[in-house]
């Protein structure tokens, strides 16, 4: 099983660490919030609180934070993150949902790359999730497909153990600049939620025919 530290309060920080206990790994909260961050911690049953700005105890480290501030906390951490992976859950959208926030020919995930020490291994993944999807797991015999991208096959194999232990499946789709098509993909969620789907009880997976 992983050490896992969670930086973030939201809804996917709780489904991620709520999943992540009942794989049996070990997970630490860090928020800004410290009163905040021990109250998760307890209804978690199992986490611990870590300290904003100190070494995260884990040695994956999830960026559950909104992407406007995610390169900065992890520009903060500096080479507390050295050798660390660090997952980017992040999906950097416009405010009107029609585009991205990131640079052209770039994604989420390679500008906090940028912004990661050397010796950081930076893998998107869960971007494709919503978090209460994420929380129920799977059901009626279907998979939920976590799909992942970065440049460090070690790191992705310990990001794809990781979503195992959670009972979800990896599935690999290549190196970092693949970021920018998942980030995409959450972007086409959002249209579906808003213009045909209507709702957020669903997910995008992968049906493997014969």
């Amino acid at each position: 099983m992983s050490s896992v530290s969670i930086i973030g309060l939201g809804n996917m920080a709780r489904a991620l660490a709520g999943r992540a206990l009942a794989g049996g790994n070990a997970v630490e909260i860090i928020g800004r919030d410290q009163a905040k961050a021990k109250e998760v911690a307890a209804a978690l049953d199992g986490a611990t609180v870590g300290t904003p700005g100190t070494a995260p105890a884990g040695d994956i480290v999830v960026l559950a934070v909104p992407y406007a501030s995610a390169a900065a906390v992890v520009g903060g951490y500096g080479d507390a993150l050295r050798g660390k992976v660090v997952i980017d859950i992040t999906n950097p959208v416009s405010p009107d949902l029609q585009g991205f926030v990131t640079p052209e020919g770039s994604s989420g995930a390679q500008e906090i790359a940028k912004a990661a020490p050397d010796g950081a291994h930076v893998v998107k993944a869960f971007n494709t999730l919503f978090s209460h999807v994420l929380a129920a797991g799977p059901a009626g015999g279907r998979e939920v497909d976590v799909f992942i991208a970065g440049d460090d096959a070690r790191a992705k194999a310990r990001v794809s153990a990781f979503v195992e232990s959670l009972g979800l499946r990896p599935l690999d789709t290549g190196p970092l600049p693949m970021a920018r098509a998942l980030e995409n993909t959450g972007l086409v969620m959002l249209g579906l939620v808003a213009h045909s789907v209507k709702h957020t009880d669903f997910s995008l997976g992968v049906t493997l025919l014969g």
